[in-house]
């Protein structure tokens, strides 16, 4: 049996690269004999560090109007999906059934998923080949175009199962996609949990706390923030301030990124700032694979950071975590450990009140039975994903496929 996953796993942002990792070992693990074919929506098939110019090009869509940045990316994206779709049509003659997830895959910045899903759905379609959804985010900004593409691609199509990851994806999916016939959304946890059971853990000497600081290009949390953003003086000013406060604590400070292009040009803006205020601060170079992220991130005592699979990592690791909001999924994922007390905005909330969180978060650690429930339901997912597979391929048990959409 041979498993297609469509996702973005070779994102500049690692994080992405560790849930794909983590599910594709998942499922190898549950059907033995299985074979994974991996198709990255950007076409990419290896890591990389990416674009130097995606940050002015956020920059650049960000102040243009929508109809402009939507005719871009149609005119951009149609013509790179054109030209993968012999190789993937090709590719696809092997597979047997299809997996689309996880990550925030059924989003609408300026078209991007929509236009990828709609093209890499239309050969599944074509190729008469069963596909599951898995661990999705659903985000509620999907425009009427968007909206068009996303229906588009599920019509027809045979939707084994559907699953996103926290309960808003679930009421956008079913309020936007059910009248499709697609299967209401179940809820389950993101393979990126599961990190911690395939990278090993790299444990550092020490008796200095190790406080890992992650950083994100504001850039980027205007461009995807479900809030307003902070300006980028404002927030490079608090960053400078909360290391400050964690230096004169005795701690060390760990500065690092997810890996995207336009947050390592920050980091490198940051650096000449930050280094100057102790020798207890280090930078790490960027990584290269996820599981360089993991391993890095496995070996803090309490991480602070935006993105949401360095959070993901950590709780996996047992690693308290302060997250740093910036969109609902974050918020989403520290309610569902029980940690959503331990969420602030960067930039809004006083570093000395930061600090203070971090002292209890230090001193709490990580609720142990609770982590092993979720560490296992997580597991348990990927077997019933695991499960719908195998059920669609050999025993033919198709769902109805969803109506056509005029």
């Amino acid at each position: 049996m041979r498993v297609g996953v469509f996702n973005v796993k070779y994102s500049p942002n690692l994080g992405d690269g560790l849930l794909s990792e983590c599910l594709e070992a998942e499922l190898v693990r549950a059907i033995p004999g299985l074979s994974i074919a991996s198709f990255d929506l950007a076409g990419r098939t290896d890591y990389g560090a990416g674009g130097r110019f995606r940050g002015a090009a956020l920059s650049l869509l960000q102040s243009s109007p929508t109809p402009v940045r939507q005719r871009v990316a149609s005119l951009m994206l149609g013509r790179a999906m054109q030209r993968l779709a012999p190789t993937w049509r090709e590719r696809l003659a092997d597979v047997d059934v299809a997996v689309t997830g996880g990550g925030n895959l059924f989003s609408d910045a300026d078209l991007n998923f929509p236009l990828k899903i709609d093209a890499a759905w239309k050969l599944l379609r074509e190729a008469d080949i069963p596909v599951a959804v898995f661990a999705v985010g659903v985000s509620d900004n999907w425009t009427e175009k968007g909206e068009a593409l996303f229906q588009r691609a599920l019509a027809g199509a045979r939707v084994l199962d559907a699953s996103v990851r926290d309960a808003r994806s679930a009421a956008v999916w079913d309020r936007r996609l059910g009248h499709t016939g697609a299967p209401r959304a179940r809820i389950v946890r993101d393979p990126g949990l599961l990190v911690s059971f395939h990278v090993e853990r790299d444990r550092r000497e020490g008796t200095a706390k190790r406080i890992g600081l992650g950083l994100t290009h504001p850039t980027t949390l205007r461009y995807h923030s479900d809030e307003a953003a902070v300006g980028e003086a404002e927030l490079t000013g608090w960053y400078t301030e909360l290391v400050r406060g964690c230096l004169a604590r005795g701690w060390e400070v760990c500065v690092f990124t997810n890996g995207s292009s336009e947050d390592e040009a920050y980091l490198r803006k940051m650096r000449p700032l930050l280094a100057p205020l102790g020798t207890g601060i280090s930078f790490a170079p960027r990584f290269a694979r996820p599981a360089e992220l993991a391993a890095y991130v496995s070996g803090l005592d309490l991480l602070m950071a935006h993105r949401l699979h360095a959070n993901i990592a950590a709780y996996s690791y047992g690693v308290p975590q302060i997250g740093f909001t910036w969109d609902a999924k974050l918020k989403s994922f520290f309610d569902l450990v029980g940690r959503g007390d331990c969420i602030c905005t960067a930039g809004r909330e006083s570093p000395a009140a930061v600090l203070g969180l971090a002292e209890r978060c230090l001193a709490e650690g990580i609720d142990p039975e609770r982590h092993r429930r979720v560490l296992d339901a997580a597991r348990d997912d990927v077997v019933s994903l695991a499960s719908a597979l195998v059920a669609g391929v050999e025993a033919g048990r198709m769902p109805v496929p969803a109506r056509a959409i005029s």
